[in-house]
């Protein structure tokens, strides 16, 4: 599969809830491209967050950021982040493959309900992933000014236009 297929096992056995969003979800939609990290919104009720934090940490990654990943359990932690940081994802790094991420989105434009009602359920080696959508990935893109989300948003509109609407 990819880089990051340990992680998406690792979600699955712990039966965390999420939705695969950024490139990892532009690519699986159909569009050509790279990615150097997966991103994903989960869903945000503490056990669920305590478990993608404990599935990260058995597999060796680490948090980029000096605080206790633990905290993303704690909604006033993540308002904190958010309105001292404008911190709108917390980070996470292998130390022996540097380049390996994982992003947790959980204060973007479209949170894990949202998505989650617009998701595709893609089968990719030989397990389930709920996938944004085209339209929501082009929303979460939308207004970054990033040369790759225009990218992004250009091969998505094709791709739904494509796909007859």
């Amino acid at each position: 599969m990819f880089f990051y297929d340990e992680v998406l096992r690792g979600l699955a056995e712990a039966r965390v809830d999420y939705v695969v969003v950024g490139g990892t979800a532009v690519i699986l939609q159909g569009v050509p491209r790279t990615t150097s990290d997966l991103d994903i919104v989960p869903a945000l009720e503490s056990d669920n967050l305590l478990r993608l934090v404990r599935v990260l940490d058995e597999l060796g990654y680490r948090a980029r950021a000096p605080v206790d990943p633990a905290g993303l359990a704690d909604p006033a932690a993540r308002r904190a982040w958010f309105e001292e940081k404008g911190m709108l994802a917390f980070s996470f790094w292998h130390p022996d493959r540097p380049l390996d991420a994982v992003d947790v989105l959980y204060a973007g434009r479209l949170q894990y309900a949202e998505l989650v009602a617009g998701a595709r359920v893609l089968e990719v080696a030989g397990l389930s992933l709920l996938v944004a959508s085209p339209r929501d990935l082009i929303e979460m893109k939308r207004g970054t000014g990033r040369a790759q989300d225009e990218f992004d948003i250009n091969a998505l509109e094709r791709l739904i236009d494509a796909q007859g609407g």
